[in-house]
């Protein structure tokens, strides 16, 4: 497997970078019990585990395990949310992605995603990629839909908020 991590993808609208602190306080201020209710992890109660967080990402970052950026508005350079292409050690990579909530409903999780998929397409060796989504959480399902993807597992999963809920397993596969 190639483990060469970009330090940006460029989309149309979007600038991807590696995750970094200078990051920390938009994440902890945006990560919140709203923007998480559909996902496993919770939001930080401290600026330290929003640090711990990204002080991890950025050693599996350097390991070649993790492509975790920013996602940041090209021309504003405004912070939108965090995504990534999570355990690249493996044959099935996981995308995973959230948008501050003031930035829904603009289509920047699709673009994000789909730029991630293309940058793994050209640089890893993979047998599919996991998007593992809530069902009742229509707006993120539209991500790997936007990619091809077809749910292939249905599972329950407790959220990191406690609320107990259907999952779908989307398989992406390679172009």
């Amino acid at each position: 497997m190639n483990k060469i991590i970009p330090e940006k993808i460029e989309t149309e609208r979007l600038l991807l970078k590696l995750i970094s602190l200078d990051y920390k306080e938009d994440i902890f201020k945006e990560f919140s019990p709203e923007i998480t209710v559909y996902m496993s992890p919770r939001p930080a109660e401290s600026i330290q585990e929003t640090i711990n967080f990204i002080n991890t990402s950025t050693k599996e970052i350097l390991e070649g395990k993790n492509l975790q950026v920013v996602i940041l508005n090209k021309e504003t350079n405004e912070f939108l949310g965090c995504g990534g292409l999570h355990n690249l050690d493996t044959k099935t990579p996981e995308l995973g992605i959230w948008i501050k909530k003031s930035a829904h409903g603009h289509g920047y999780g699709v673009e994000a995603m789909n730029a991630v998929k293309n940058w793994a397409d050209k640089n890893i060796d993979y047998e599919y990629i996991v998007y593992p989504v809530v069902d009742k959480n229509i707006s993120s399902r539209k991500i790997p839909e936007s990619m091809g993807g077809k749910i292939e597992r249905e599972y329950e999963e407790t959220t990191g908020l406690g609320q107990k809920v259907n999952m779908l397993e989307y398989r992406i596969y390679p172009q």
